[in-house]
C-alpha cells in the first residue's frame, strides 16, 4: 500500500496540471495543507469533519489549518485565506503557504485572540462578516513557526 506521501505527491502533480489544463483549481490546497501542517508541526490530525479545528498538538491545542496556493512570492495584495469561524472551538491558526506546484513554503501561526481582533476591526465586510483574512493581514498577527531558521 503507498503512503500517503506518495499519494499526495501524486496529487500536486494532478493539481497543477489540471491548472494549467483548465485555468481552475482542482481543490486539494487544503489536505495538503494539513499534510504539511501535520509532519512540520508535529501535529495529529483530527478525525475528518471535526468542528473547528482540523489537527492538535501533543499538548491539546487545537489547530484550524488553512492553506494558500501563491501564484507569486511574496503574494499578491488581496490574496484571501479561506473563512475563519470564530463561534467553532481552536486555540490557533495555522497558515500553510504554498508554492505553483504546492511544495510547502512557511507556515504562519496566530492565536485565537489575535485572530479574533483582527477579523472583528472595523472597515472590511471581508473581514467582519465572512471571516476572511488577507494572506498579509494574518501574517501581521502571527509568527512563522516553519520554517524556523
Amino acid at each position: 500500500m503507498r503512503s500517503e506521501r506518495e499519494i499526495l505527491a501524486d496529487v500536486r502533480a494532478l493539481a497543477v496540471e489540471y491548472y494549467e489544463l483548465t485555468g481552475k483549481p482542482l481543490g486539494v490546497t487544503g489536505e495538503i495543507a494539513e499534510f504539511e501542517a501535520s509532519e512540520k508541526l508535529g501535529l495529529e490530525l483530527a478525525p475528518p469533519r471535526t468542528e473547528g479545528y482540523d489537527a492538535t498538538y501533543p499538548d491539546g491545542r487545537k489547530v484550524q489549518i488553512k492553506g494558500r496556493r501563491l501564484s507569486s512570492v511574496p503574494p499578491k495584495p488581496g490574496q484571501r485565506m479561506g473563512k475563519i469561524d470564530l463561534s467553532k472551538p481552536f486555540d490557533t491558526v495555522a497558515l500553510v503557504l504554498l508554492g505553483p506546484h504546492f511544495e510547502a513554503l512557511e507556515i504562519w501561526e496566530a492565536p485565537r485572540a489575535a485572530v479574533k481582533a483582527r477579523l472583528e476591526a472595523p472597515g472590511s465586510r471581508a473581514r467582519t462578516e465572512r471571516g476572511q483574512l488577507g494572506v498579509s493581514q494574518f501574517c501581521s498577527v502571527a509568527k512563522r513557526v516553519w520554517p524556523t531558521t
